[in-house]
């Protein structure tokens, strides 16, 4: 077993997802995947680490034609006990660093909203965001997500005094960019990273999002807020969530793009 696996073993990425703090991200996502979809017929939809199928069984339950790959077979059993049998979606094991059992230009929409969190070399970032731009229609869009860099420096090295802890380990460059490992589990990320990976690649960037913006630095208020708070928390994320200055001190980011 694997860092990977021993995570998601262990943590309730399900549970994160249905906090209150943890739907700014997902309304976020889900408000983008919505408007990639307009205007397409009858959509193929392919999610690449589909994890528990937050957005994959959202997605078939509406009756819409998703491929669900997942690497970690906790997640895959997950993710298969909510399905009824019904819906229009298949389900399998697969790696986002080689999705060869797919052929060029099947999908309108590829969804690449896991990996690269867990990816920590240049090329293997390259080798999955070339992957899901390979199966993907021309003009269809892909979308990506990433774990940024500067909150990790704000929130644990600084926040949580763990400073001390990541100068001896050799954790951060000179320009504070943090190192990770896979015993670390996650990868983070700077906006230009994601710029040098984009412009490897056929796609034209729509928009790159800041999908819970300053959330996760007050979690412990948004998760106590009621319903009329949230709603209008909600309103004001979704107003700055597109503002560039911003992007680089959200934890998470989505970056929406269009095959050429």
């Amino acid at each position: 077993m694997n860092y990977l696996e021993e995570y998601y073993n262990a943590y309730d990425e399900e549970g994160r997802l249905l906090s209150r703090h943890g739907q700014v991200e997902y309304l976020t996502t889900m408000k983008y995947i919505e408007e990639c979809l307009e205007g397409v017929s009858n959509p193929d939809i392919m999610e690449i680490g589909a994890g528990t199928g937050r957005y994959s069984v959202t997605l078939a339950k509406r009756r819409l034609r998703v491929t669900a790959v997942e690497l970690v077979e906790h997640n895959l059993e997950i993710l298969r006990s909510k399905l009824d049998g019904t819906e229009p979606i298949t389900a399998m094991p697969g790696n986002a660093l080689d999705l060869s059992a797919f052929p060029d230009n099947s999908f309108d929409l590829t969804m690449l909203l896991g990996p690269m969190y867990h990816l920590y070399t240049k090329e293997e970032k390259l080798r999955a965001l070339s992957e899901a731009v390979r199966v993907t229609k021309p003009r269809g869009h892909i979308l990506v997500a990433y774990c940024m860099n500067e909150p990790t420096v704000i929130q644990y090295v600084f926040g949580m005094n763990h400073l001390r802890e990541v100068m001896d380990l050799n954790m951060l460059t000179s320009d504070w960019h943090c190192i990770s490992e896979p015993k670390e589990v996650f990868e983070l990320v700077r906006t230009e990273d994601i710029a040098e990976l984009n412009a490897a690649v056929p796609v034209k960037r729509i928009k790159l999002v800041a999908t819970d913006g300053a959330t996760n630095y007050k979690r412990e208020y948004i998760d106590a807020m009621d319903d009329e708070t949230f709603s209008k928390w909600m309103d004001y994320h979704f107003a700055i969530c597109e503002r560039q200055d911003l992007i680089g001190a959200s934890h998470h980011t989505l970056d929406i793009l269009q095959k050429n």
